[in-house]
């Protein structure tokens, strides 16, 4: 896809009004999706759904919502409020079962990720959409990275030539250390009990939570190539039945690539860096590319520059700034979604993401299913 068309501004006056409805709020992400639709000019937010009040209490207060527009039913909401575009953010395993219920209204969807727990749900959630023509796009927020972006656009001028590696490191002190707007809280042990991030029967643990960044915009990078083979390992702690640090190997047929998540990093990354740093270095046939998470460069060497420099991020304009004003666009003029939102490579990061939990289960190599 041509990184160039996604750069393209649209005349706010000639766009119609979506109407966007937030239904789900396990994942704390809701809060930010709702953020940005609140201040996209042609988008308004018409209700939001959670079957526990008390979760919608900051989004109702935060975005002016009157109680006519806050429901504890989903089927009241999609009925009584008729979104253009539903934002969801159920737990893992229950992104599958929530598309199923919407898809019938007829609305686009953007899932928070990760994409599914399992590459069969992710299937069936595809199926789900296909009846009824409408988009179901994959929320990756370090897509709206500028690091990344830039990454790409290098990628794509051919500046390091034909990608064959990625290596990438992502994760955060852990999912309960911060909310919305990376509000920070101290987690307790009750709070890790509670919630389903470290529930194993909802799809938690940092390698269903992370990985799928690594295994889809590395996929996004490499030009949409599948691996043969991965191999994995992870760590779980005592008291706990999720795993809070995975590293998967994953064998290509030109070379080696991986990906490592962690929650219990040193520092955030969009607060502090930790060591090592989150985010992706990117080797090519002619050269490679650093690109680390809320950075403002990223290094570059070639072979007539094989030295290295730095080259200043882009400055991400509209469309390219969150997926609702990206979405929306796409639906106004038809212009690609940018590669991770689609189904397509969120798919092939969701096969690699299946066997690296299978390879870890099982603790050997594993094919990629």
């Amino acid at each position: 896809m041509n990184n160039k068309a996604l750069l393209i501004s649209l005349p706010i006056d000639q766009m119609k009004r979506y109407r966007i409805a937030g239904i789900n709020f396990d994942h704390f992400h809701m809060g930010d999706l709702l953020r940005q639709a609140s201040e996209h000019p042609n988008a308004e937010i018409v209700g939001i759904s959670d079957e526990q009040p008390e979760r919608m209490v900051s989004a109702a207060r935060n975005f002016s919502l009157s109680p006519e527009q806050v429901f504890t039913d989903y089927l009241a909401c999609l009925e009584q409020t008729k979104p253009d575009i539903v934002v969801l953010c159920p737990a893992a395993s229950k992104h599958g079962e929530w598309v199923e219920k919407v898809a019938p209204y007829g609305v686009h969807i953007i899932m928070e990720k990760p994409f599914a727990a399992t590459l069969a749900e992710a299937d069936a959630m595809i199926a789900a959409m296909k009846p009824t023509g409408k988009v179901l796009a994959i929320n990756w927020p370090l897509v709206w990275q500028a690091a990344e972006q830039t990454a790409h656009r290098l990628i794509q001028e051919g500046v390091i030539g034909e990608v064959i590696e990625f290596h990438h490191y992502g994760g955060n002190r852990g999912p309960l250390y911060h909310g919305a707007d990376k509000i920070e809280h101290e987690p307790s042990a009750a709070d890790k009990a509670a919630s389903w991030f470290y529930s194993k029967a909802q799809g938690g643990g940092s390698l269903l939570d992370y990985m799928g960044y690594g295994t889809t915009l590395g996929t996004w990078h490499l030009g949409g190539k599948k691996p043969l083979e991965v191999t994995c390992t992870w760590y779980q702690p005592e008291g706990l039945e999720v795993d809070e640090h995975a590293v998967a190997v994953i064998r290509y047929a030109k070379g080696l690539s991986k990906t490592e998540t962690r929650w219990g990093t040193f520092t955030d990354p969009w607060t502090l860096q930790p060591q090592p740093k989150c985010g992706f270095v990117l080797k090519g046939t002619e050269g490679t590319i650093s690109c680390y998470d809320y950075e403002e460069t990223v290094r570059v060497q070639t072979r007539e520059k094989p030295e290295g420099f730095e080259v200043p991020v882009d400055e991400l304009v509209a469309p390219n700034r969150d997926p609702i004003e990206h979405l929306i666009a796409h639906l106004e003029t038809g212009v690609p979604l940018i590669g991770p939102l689609t189904v397509e490579t969120s798919r092939i990061g969701q096969q690699i993401v299946d066997t690296a939990f299978l390879s870890a289960q099982q603790k050997r190599t594993l094919s990629l299913v």
